[in-house]
């Protein structure tokens, strides 16, 4: 793996773009990667993400696919590209960086661990969503782990980091071993909607069994690696259990894309809510469902009574 170059914007500095004069206050280091840093960034009292790259060509690929994005209108909001221009660094090189939307949220393992693993099932389906509307658009992310993906309230999901993004049939641009299903020995790394589905059933087995993850990733030797290891994980995992079904599909390439992924996923939490559903009392529904008359009525005279 590639480790980042070693440019350094230290906090409190102003950096000016080199073409279009645009000037952002560092804040601090929010990521690094294989292709460069991403900076949190202050202009006119508005926070965004800065991308300090290491190569120009390596940076406006990834200009590029968010690009194209936002002419598609993919991200369901206004586009996450803000600006792009050449700095020069504190070595006195210059250096290409674009500015994106700054997301404020928390990383998948920080959101379930703050608001409850019970919210799992529906991150999970806004993720497959999320990428299904990527692949539509002709892209593969490419490098999907769990530091790649943002959280924010009721669950809306972000997908950060567009550097392994791969235009659909081109060999994937950038990942990381373990999310690979070439590294599982279960498939090539051309970009297609399956190699993301993939590495979504690593993230999920990451996200609940690390521990057991790491320590097959240490006994396993190269050539013996296999999904159904991957499998066995999910199948012993009270969390994963569930969708264990589901898990042995996506690493054996069964779905078509992650749009039929993302249908499969939302049975399985329809199934899930009858089961809770027909578990609970006759009275309890009966209470909940007098409790939210009652706060119904009451905003009504409330308003009523204010207007």
């Amino acid at each position: 793996m590639a480790t980042s170059f070693k440019v350094d914007l230290r906090r409190g500095m102003v950096v000016t773009g080199k073409w279009k004069q645009g000037s952002y206050k560092v804040e601090r280091l929010l990521g690094e990667g294989a292709n460069g840093k991403v900076y949190l960034v202050q202009r006119d009292r508005n926070w965004f993400a800065l991308k300090l790259g290491s190569d120009a060509v390596d940076l406006q690929s990834e200009i590029n696919v968010l690009q194209s994005l936002a002419k598609q209108r993919q991200q369901g909001h206004e586009s996450f590209l803000y600006d792009v221009d050449d700095l020069y660094g504190p070595d006195g090189r210059e250096y290409p960086f674009y500015i994106m939307r700054y997301v404020l949220g928390s990383t998948l393992a920080e959101y379930l661990k703050n608001q409850g693993p019970e919210w799992f099932p529906l991150v999970g389906l806004n993720l497959l969503v999320k990428l299904s509307r990527l692949h539509l658009a002709g892209w593969v992310f490419g490098d999907l782990k769990v530091e790649n993906v943002l959280v924010a309230d009721y669950a809306h999901v972000e997908l950060v980091d567009y550097g392994g993004v791969t235009a659909c049939g081109k060999s994937i641009r950038q990942f990381t071993e373990i999310y690979d299903r070439g590294y599982w020995n279960e498939g090539s790394r051309q970009a297609d909607a399956k190699y993301d589905l993939f590495s979504f059933g690593v993230l999920c087995i990451q996200l609940h069994e690390p521990k057991r993850l790491h320590q097959l990733t240490k006994e396993m030797l190269p050539q013996n690696r296999c999904a159904d290891d991957l499998v066995q994980i999910a199948e012993a995992s009270a969390a994963l259990k569930p969708v264990a079904g589901w898990l042995r599909k996506a690493f054996a390439g069964q779905f078509t894309d992650a749009d039929e992924g993302a249908a499969a996923w939302r049975q399985l939490m329809h199934r899930r809510d009858t089961h809770r559903s027909s578990r609970i009392p006759g009275w309890l529904k009966g209470l909940a469902a007098g409790t939210a008359a009652l706060l119904a009525t009451s905003a009504f005279w409330l308003l009523r009574y204010m207007l």
